[in-house]
């Protein structure tokens, strides 16, 4: 029997989901969660269940929970924005849009503007927001509790935003010890907890003692603790330590949960970009999308899409194009929008800020378009179930 993979695409205008597998087609179905702008999506093979993080000032934050595969939703609101403020004081406007402007306003209002991750690991649903906001929740998502090791972590005044703000947008468990957690916060970088969140380590050194790259980043000063662009993160499978990391000034790699970083940019076209993706079950096999540069347009290289793929742990790379535009090709692949799911020959996906979604089944050796024309694509994961 063929597993039913379902792609998760976050976009400016609402949760799409594109089913299908490898031998196609593929069927687009949205847009859900109320056309809020979604930044991420994740789904739990075991019951199911999809849940979808996101929204903006306008908004606030909130996180989309479905139980039925997709089919009805349900939002727990984390925070309340200029739309409610506008309907508690217009009940013409409140009338309009159905909202009551009786209801207590949303529990962490003023503390986050919008949810940028989330993860499921270990019973726990754990949502990173903007500004470098963290939050649990230990019931599936219903009711959501702020971190406040982090979000009153000494020093944090000194943090300071990447260009989208001061965002939590990557969260890595580990597969095992629960206790165990790595979060990215752009720009002030890698942090890391080792009993459940109840402390933190910054963790942002290289492995020859300087500063984790973005030395030449007005957020981050060399030689400083916080202030690192990281902009995705992912942990290698397996009883290991690994992780790689793209960073707003290169890639890198640590072979000790973060504690030091190793630069594995040598090979290639440029030192930006933003997503990172690892194979599930060969640790040195990952993917990057490199992308110009900060200033040069943040597009492909020679405007020529290509996935750059690595064997061996990031010493060298290689670039897979067939299947990809090779000319006039300008979009921008962000930071949450590649993933790999689970099957045993694993799927890697990737979606675009031109609204399309690229899939490959042979591990970046060709590629194939599997969505086309959706809104801007701010995030992309994969449930995969038989």
């Amino acid at each position: 029997m063929t597993d039913q993979i379902t792609v998760l695409a976050g976009t400016t205008k609402g949760l799409f989901l594109l089913r299908g597998n490898e031998g196609g087609p593929w069927r687009v179905e949205g847009p859900h969660c109320d056309g809020w702008p979604i930044n991420h999506a994740i789904g739990d093979p075991a019951t199911g269940t999809l849940w979808a993080g996101g929204g903006g000032e306008w908004q606030g934050a909130g996180v989309f929970r479905s139980e039925d595969d997709g089919a009805t939703w349900h939002r727990a609101s984390l925070s309340d924005g200029q739309m409610a403020e506008w309907a508690r004081n217009d009940p013409g406007f409140a009338a309009m849009i159905g909202f009551d402007a009786e209801a207590s306003p949303a529990p962490h209002t003023g503390r986050v503007d919008a949810i940028w991750s989330l993860c499921f690991a270990h019973g726990t649903l754990w949502a990173g927001g903007k500004p470098g906001a963290l939050f649990r929740s230990t019931d599936m998502g219903t009711t959501w509790e702020p971190v406040e090791s982090l979000m009153q972590m000494e020093g944090r005044e000194a943090w300071n935003p990447g260009a989208a703000g001061l965002t939590l947008h990557t969260i890595v468990p580990h597969p095992t010890d629960p206790g165990r957690l790595w979060l990215a916060i752009s720009a002030a970088g890698v942090f890391a907890t080792e009993d459940g969140g109840e402390s933190w380590d910054r963790r942002n050194r290289l492995s020859n003692l300087g500063a984790a790259g973005c030395s030449d980043h007005p957020a981050a000063p060399q030689g400083g603790e916080t202030g690192h662009c990281v902009h995705n993160m992912r942990r290698a499978p397996g009883d290991t330590d690994l992780l790689y990391q793209q960073n707003h000034h290169g890639v890198f790699r640590s072979a000790d949960g973060g504690r030091s970083w190793e630069d594995i940019t040598s090979g290639l076209p440029s030192t930006f970009g933003f997503p990172v993706a690892v194979h599930p079950s060969k640790p040195d096999t990952l993917w990057t999308l490199p992308l110009n540069g900060d200033m040069a347009g943040r597009f492909p290289p020679d405007a020529a899409a290509a996935v750059w793929r690595s064997r061996d742990g990031g010493d060298s790379w290689a670039p897979c194009r067939k299947g990809l535009p090779q000319t006039a090709c300008y979009f921008t692949v962000l930071r949450q929008a590649m993933a790999v799911d689970t099957g045993p020959a694993p799927g890697l996906y990737f979606g675009t800020n031109t609204g399309s979604v690229f899939a490959s089944f042979d591990e970046g050796d060709s590629w194939t378009e599997i969505a086309e024309h959706l809104p801007t694509v701010l995030g992309v994961e994969t449930l995969r179930r038989t």
